[in-house]
């Protein structure tokens, strides 16, 4: 599907409005599952803190999801206690499955949570959800691992936590820095959008959300935190690890595949420079130009090195057909995702067909080539056939960026684009246990909530 640089869905990010002094601008999301001891001195800490130093209404919401031991009563006293705060109650474990339904019940612009230990030190909850507030950035993640951090914890979690990292830049291409740092934000309308995508309802939601998020080009905003391990955590490392990878492999292979519609959210905000339209310059060419000389380096790379193979046990034009056609359909199947931006298996039969048509017109100017110098010497050397072959491909490549832009890959322009998705969570189906729940409001001022979850179980 072809990512239209319109609006879209969402509107152009712009600073809060001061709000009334009674409507929360924050909503602080505190996840947890049996967690009766730490929960009261959390809740009264972070609530004092925002008290002194946040200068907008905010709220806290303890997400409680299937605890065993008394954390709902202690929930439901800080519930009546303290009006800012309130709780949600769901029937099955998943800390991501939490996040997801009380964040999209949620009615504060801005959504952040953070782990029930406190580990991170709370003088970074408003240069984290600052950059929001303002409009400047989408999500925002507090990082362990930037030089700026100041952190204290054991070699194993040191040694885990810098490997899954590495694992997620060298398999996903993910440019943050941390993951799963709990401790994180992103704005209600984004988030709207955004949850319906994400699958996980355990620990490797934080990281399919950010991934999503950054394949899409949404600003993610990193604040370096001071951050101290809890040693009494109740985090299973060596589970959580497997299904994190399981995780990885998942959105790696949908990723691959084109089958995420990410479109979407790329450049949902109309508000990225890159896409001013300044006179006498298409739009994207600039853009486009860099992709294509990018691909087509490879291509050339490619298509030497294919007919060297193939010219070993056939003549120069066997060869070149054989390696022009090979490196064609790879040509083009790399330009309509990286330079044009077509997304999905949709009209990609379509695409290779018209490339082979240009192909055709490359494959004519290369063998004239091959042709005229045969006719102009008898046996040339080899070198001499590469240099030829270079030049024809250089006049080849114009031409055929010219008609992937024109012809195969045209911008249709806002009439032709894929139809525009409301910014409303999807209604679950009977059927699809991994649809995202209904928006519900939470209640700010109440007593402790019972809310079943249409989930299944999380083994987590």
């Amino acid at each position: 599907m072809r990512t239209d640089s319109s609006p879209g869905t969402l509107p152009a990010r712009e600073h809060l409005p001061a709000a009334d002094a009674g409507t929360p601008v924050l909503d602080v999301v505190i996840p947890v599952h049996n967690e009766e001891k730490d929960l009261r001195p959390c809740v009264r800490r972070l609530h004092e803190h925002l008290t002194r130093t946040f200068p907008y209404a905010f709220c806290i919401t303890i997400a409680d999801n299937a605890s065993t031991d008394t954390t709902p009563l202690v929930a439901a006293r800080l519930a009546a206690e303290i009006p800012e705060v309130a709780g949600f109650r769901l029937e099955h474990k998943g800390r991501g499955r939490a996040l997801r339904t009380v964040w999209s019940a949620s009615n504060a612009p801005v959504l952040a949570y953070m782990d029930v230990d406190l580990s991170t030190d709370l003088n970074a909850l408003l240069p984290l959800v600052a950059p929001l507030i303002s409009g400047h950035s989408d999500l925002a993640i507090g990082s362990r691992l930037t030089r700026a951090s100041r952190v204290v914890r054991g070699p194993k979690r040191e040694f885990i936590s810098r490997a899954y990292n590495l694992i997620l830049r060298g398999s996903l291409q993910a440019r943050f820095s941390d993951a799963q740092c709990g401790f994180k934000a992103i704005r209600r309308d984004v988030a709207q959008v955004l949850l319906p995508l994400v699958e996980d309802t355990g620990w490797f939601f934080d990281t399919e959300m950010l991934v999503l998020a950054e394949r899409a080009g949404l600003r993610i905003h990193e604040v370096p935190v001071d951050w101290v391990d809890d040693p009494d955590s109740t985090v299973h490392i060596v589970r959580t690890a497997a299904e994190d990878l399981r995780g990885v492999w998942r959105v790696g292979r949908a990723l691959a595949g084109g089958s995420l519609p990410l479109d979407r959210l790329a450049r949902p905000f109309g508000d990225d420079p890159r896409d001013r339209e300044l006179a006498g310059v298409p739009r994207g060419l600039a853009r486009q130009l860099v992709g294509f000389c990018v691909v087509g380096g490879l291509s050339t790379l490619f298509y030497l090195l294919l007919y060297s193979v193939f010219r070993q046990f056939s003549g120069s034009q066997t060869a070149n057909a054989l390696a022009l056609l090979v490196s064609a359909i790879a040509n083009t199947a790399a330009n309509r995702r990286l330079t044009f931006g077509v997304r999905g298996r949709g009209g990609a039969v379509r695409h290779q067909a018209q490339g082979l048509v240009v192909f055709g017109i490359g494959l004519a100017l290369t063998s004239g080539s091959l042709a005229a110098l045969d006719a102009a010497g008898d046996s040339p050397a080899h070198s001499t056939e590469l240099a030829v072959l270079v030049a024809a491909n250089l006049a080849a490549t114009v031409l055929r960026f010219l008609l992937f832009r024109a012809w195969v890959f045209p911008d249709r322009g806002e009439s032709d684009a894929a139809p525009t998705m409301t910014a409303t969570p999807v209604q679950p189906s009977p059927t699809d246990s991994r649809a995202p729940l209904p928006q519900r409001a939470v209640p700010y001022r109440t007593s402790y909530p019972t809310t079943a979850d249409t989930h299944p179980g999380d083994p987590r």
